[in-house]
């Protein structure tokens, strides 16, 4: 459905040097076809690397096209190294230095990240403590709270999960991701938290809410203390939200019986799967369309949750709870953090037929197409392909 580069890697896409595509299709209701919701399309003007096809189980892995010298490099992973940002720098200067050093392996993918935080004018000069081969968007959350962040402040990007909350709160504040994540469990708050009732595996996935978080005035911070700031701002901030209207409304629209913990699930996979914030609303209707149609949500954003970075076809069929290429419905748990944005998107859909997308990245441009049907999604799948082959 959407053409991006890695997705919602626990997703992060590239909207830099060069466009990155990601196509997904899904099963039509109509007739038959293949079950892969998403192949992978890296484009520049250059060369067709590969073609994979698994006709076997029917599923396509799309076309990938590099530029040659514009893969992702390997790094060393666990190494600290100082970077210096320099007053000034824009963004492809950070990313250089950031690559350079080894702290992100893929400049795309941080620009694409940094778009996606809306962190483009944001990015703080300063010297950094970084760890190579770090999660980009922790990276950028980093640059945005700035070098000083561990003077009792911690900013907590959109669509983070638990455990690189957990890094992020480690870096800024000093608490251990040890003793983060022993603390984070939804039995140790749902007595406090009543939206906590029904989280799955004793998770607060979905609920550590991102926004900067100031603790500088405070003495003696601890897990428990962030925890609870996170869960009393997800609290606040979703209190005028009218979980249950919406829900009735998508019972009679959809035929579909969402709780409130469904609604932040699905929100999650929204906030993975949507770049452009115009378009989570239409992104929300295409999995409440295959949700109303029994259809596989077949998001990689949920097997990327599981993998923790990229998804490849052998990940898509391994059996997982939250493998919703292999299993119909919302996973147990969120996968992410998921925006306010994202969570009105999983309130009120737009009303469209539409079953499929596609995203195409190219630089700071992004443009979606929604498509009814699967041969309009491959038409389009085809025609990014020779737009950009053109």
């Amino acid at each position: 459905m959407q053409m991006q580069s890695a997705n919602g890697s626990d997703h992060m896409s590239s909207r830099t040097a060069r466009m990155t595509q990601r196509a997904r299709s899904g099963h039509s209701h109509k007739k038959p076809e293949p079950q892969g919701r998403r192949g992978k399309l890296k484009f520049l003007p250059f060369v067709l690397v590969a073609v994979a096809v698994v006709a076997a189980i029917g599923f396509v892995v799309v076309p990938r096209f590099l530029g040659a010298g514009h893969e992702g490099k390997t790094v060393e992973a666990g190494k600290t190294v100082t970077v210096n940002i320099p007053e000034g720098s824009g963004g492809s200067a950070i990313a250089q230095k950031l690559y350079d050093a080894g702290v992100i392996s893929d400049k795309e993918a941080f620009a694409t990240e940094v778009k996606r935080q809306e962190a483009d004018s944001k990015l703080k000069s300063g010297t950094y403590v970084f760890v190579t081969g770090g999660d980009v968007a922790e990276v950028v959350s980093r640059l945005v709270t700035g070098p000083n962040s561990n003077k009792g402040t911690v900013t907590v990007a959109e669509g983070l999960t638990v455990k690189k909350t957990a890094k992020v709160v480690s870096e800024s504040l000093g608490i251990s991701t040890e003793d983060f994540l022993a603390q984070a469990k939804a039995s140790n708050y749902s007595a406090q938290y009543a939206f906590l009732a029904n989280a799955q595996n004793d998770s607060l996935e979905g609920f550590l809410y991102p926004t900067k978080y100031d603790f500088g005035s405070e003495k003696n911070v601890t897990a428990d203390t962030v925890i609870k700031a996170m869960l009393d701002k997800y609290q606040s901030e979703v209190a005028s939200l009218d979980f249950a209207s919406a829900e009735a409304t998508i019972k009679s629209q959809y035929g579909v019986t969402m709780s409130d913990y469904d609604i932040i699930k699905l929100a999650s996979i929204i906030e993975r799967e949507a770049i452009s914030e115009d378009d989570r609303g239409k992104v929300a209707s295409v999995f409440y369309n295959r949700l109303k149609a029994g259809m596989p949500l077949q998001s990689d954003a949920t097997m990327s949750y599981v993998t923790g970075g990229e998804v490849t076809a052998d990940d898509l069929k391994t059996q997982s709870p939250y493998n919703t290429y292999l299993n119909k419905g919302l996973p147990p748990t969120p996968i992410c953090t998921p925006s306010l944005a994202s969570i009105k998107a999983a309130l009120a859909p737009d009303t469209t037929d539409y079953m499929y997308f596609l995203i195409i990245e190219k630089g700071d441009y992004s443009n979606h197409t929604f498509s009814t049907t699967y041969e309009d999604h491959q038409k389009a799948i085809e025609k990014a392909k020779a737009d950009q082959a053109g």
